[in-house]
């Protein structure tokens, strides 16, 4: 089965077994190997995905061709280019395994088919959007409140295991950094 999607799940809302059989026929379980791309740019993003168990990032690539991530997904987070998502448009972004990932995918077409069956569902993708909508203000807010040393120390210790599992120099892009820096910081607090 899928215990992380099942349990995280159940953090927000309530689902029987026989709930628990009803997610199964609409999702996909997809492997992932190491640096394989979920979603390219200029693909639309036509489903939402959960870290059963692994790690990816998003990220986009901008005008000087360096890659600039946007978001890390573990074990038990969802990712997707939402705006991509919901008008069906060509991505901006890709979405990648940093590691060998197991990704569970809720197609768009049958999304809506699965909050019919299971209504309270829609409480709980609200509550996971309300989660990300706000960790993505406190992110800004964040980046322009702290020093750099401060933005990568509250990261760090926020998400230790996103250190752990993240090579450096993704974590340096994400929080708009340079890897040097980021290994001097990382010397520094040892």
């Amino acid at each position: 089965m899928y215990p992380n999607l099942i349990r995280q799940i159940k953090r927000y809302v309530a689902i029987d077994d026989r709930e628990v059989l009803v997610i199964n026929k609409y999702i996909k379980l997809l492997n992932l190997k190491k640096k394989e791309d979920l979603l390219k740019e200029g693909q639309p993003c036509r489903a939402i995905y959960f870290v059963e168990k692994g790690c990816l990032r998003m990220f986009f690539i901008d005008k000087k061709s360096v890659e600039q991530i946007t978001q890390f997904a573990l074990d038990g987070w969802w990712i997707a280019d939402y705006f991509s998502f919901i008008d069906n448009n060509p991505s901006e972004y890709y979405i990648q395994a940093i590691e060998k990932s197991e990704i569970i995918s809720i197609d768009k077409l049958v999304l809506d088919d699965l909050l019919k069956e299971l209504p309270q569902l829609e409480r709980y993708f609200r509550i996971i959007m309300q989660k990300a909508v706000a960790a993505s203000q406190l992110r800004i807010k964040l980046m322009t409140e702290l020093t750099k040393e401060e933005f990568y120390l509250h990261f760090s210790t926020s998400f230790p295991e996103f250190v752990q599992r993240v090579p450096q120099y993704m974590i340096a892009s994400y929080l708009g950094l340079t890897p040097e820096y980021v290994s001097e910081l990382r010397k520094k607090n040892r």
